[in-house]
Formats: structure tokens, C-alpha cells, sequence
């Protein structure tokens, strides 16, 4: 089952799930249901990206689980239950930087499947710009959805309003800029730096999806 391989290699993953499991069972002993509920939430969408791969049929580098369940618990976990939103003043331009290069990466992934893994059906600079795209129109999907959740239930998403919006947007740039010129540098046959590297391993333990792209791959 895909759950024992990755802990059988990732230590990092089971401390953490425990941790998430250990938070809920403590927070509902304690009657903290809303911590409770938060460590659960946590936990469950932690542990989506690893069923979602496997009903889709899809391997995942183990690097890009480590950091998806980094990324949930740093978010959903440390930023709501312990408010390291408003305590550490950069960990919501981390968090949106993070997961707007993870955005660029995936949007990449999903336009270079869309041509079937072929790199000369359009100009490296086209499919990067294009994942560009993508990870920008999450960025301001997201920032739409903040909005509404504060105009319909009197929330405070938002925090500063117009300039943390703004702020939220130009980090999303810069992150879906990373993440596309990595994509970039894939085509052009590049393999420097980490986020180039996950693009390589997640393509090469998905060959079915990039046909175009085997003969490259046994390179």
C-alpha cells in the first residue's frame, strides 16, 4: 500500500501525522473540540494528496509529500491553532511564497501532460509562461474566496485588508515566477537547483503520462 512505502522511507511524515493524531485525541479529552478539530482537518489533508496519487494512479517524489505535509501543517495546524499568523510576521508571506511555487510546478506538470510530454510542440517559453498562469489564477482564486469569506461571515482572512491582498498577489508572483522558470530550465535540459530536480523525478516515475517524453527520460 502506498502509505506503508512512504513510511517505511519517511520519518519525517509519520512524526508528524502522529503528532496530528496525538493533538486531536489530546484536545478531546481535554474538551477543546476546536483545537480538535483543527489537528483532524489537518491530518485529513495532509494525508489527501497521498490517496488522491493513489486513485489517480499517480507516483509522488517522496520529497513533494514531505513538503505538502509540511506545508498543511505549518498553515492549518501551527498558523490557526497556535495564530503564527499574527505571531510571526513572515509566515504568511512564507506560506503564500511556498505554495505559489508548488502552484508554478504543478501548473508546469499539467500543461507539459496536456502535450503529451513534448517539448517541441510549443516553445519552452510558452509552457512556462502558461504554468505561470496557472499558479497566479490560484493566487487570485484564493484571494477572491478570502474576501467572500470575510463579506458573508465577518471574518478576518484579510487581516489588513487591501495592502495584505496586494502584498498576498505580489508574493504569488514571485513564487509562480520560481516555479515556472524551473519548469523553463527543465526543457532547456537543465536539472540545477531542487525544484528542477522534483519536476525530473516526478516525470520520470510517470513516464505514462509524458510519452513523448521516454526516450528523453532514459537519458
Amino acid at each position: 500500500m502506498i502509505v506503508d512505502k512512504i513510511l517505511q522511507q519517511s520519518r519525517v511524515m509519520l512524526v508528524l501525522w502522529g503528532l496530528l493524531v496525538a493533538a486531536t485525541i489530546v484536545s478531546m479529552i481535554a474538551g477543546r473540540w476546536s483545537l480538535a478539530f483543527v489537528a483532524f482537518s489537518t491530518l485529513i489533508l495532509a494525508l489527501a494528496p497521498v490517496f488522491v496519487a493513489s486513485r489517480l494512479h499517480l507516483q509522488l517524489p517522496l520529497p513533494f509529500l514531505i513538503a505538502t505535509t509540511l506545508f498543511t501543517f505549518a498553515t492549518i495546524f501551527m498558523g490557526e491553532a497556535f495564530d503564527f499568523y499574527e505571531r510571526v510576521w513572515w509566515w504568511d508571506i512564507a506560506l503564500h511564497g511556498g505554495s505559489a511555487v508548488g502552484f508554478g510546478l504543478i501548473g508546469f506538470l499539467f500543461v507539459f501532460m496536456l502535450f503529451e510530454g513534448d517539448r517541441y510542440a510549443a516553445p519552452p517559453s510558452a509552457i512556462a509562461f502558461m504554468a505561470f498562469c496557472v499558479a497566479i489564477t490560484v493566487g487570485a482564486t484564493w484571494e477572491i474566496f478570502e474576501f467572500l469569506m470575510d463579506l458573508s461571515f465577518g471574518l478576518n482572512m484579510q487581516k489588513s485588508g487591501l495592502q495584505d491582498t496586494m502584498g498576498d498577489l505580489i508574493v504569488d508572483m514571485i513564487g509562480a515566477l520560481i516555479g515556472a522558470m524551473s519548469g523553463f530550465l527543465y526543457l532547456k535540459d537543465s536539472r540545477k537547483g531542487v525544484t528542477t530536480i522534483l519536476l525530473h523525478q516526478f516525470i520520470a516515475m510517470n513516464k505514462s503520462l509524458y510519452r513523448k517524453s521516454k526516450d528523453r527520460l532514459k537519458k
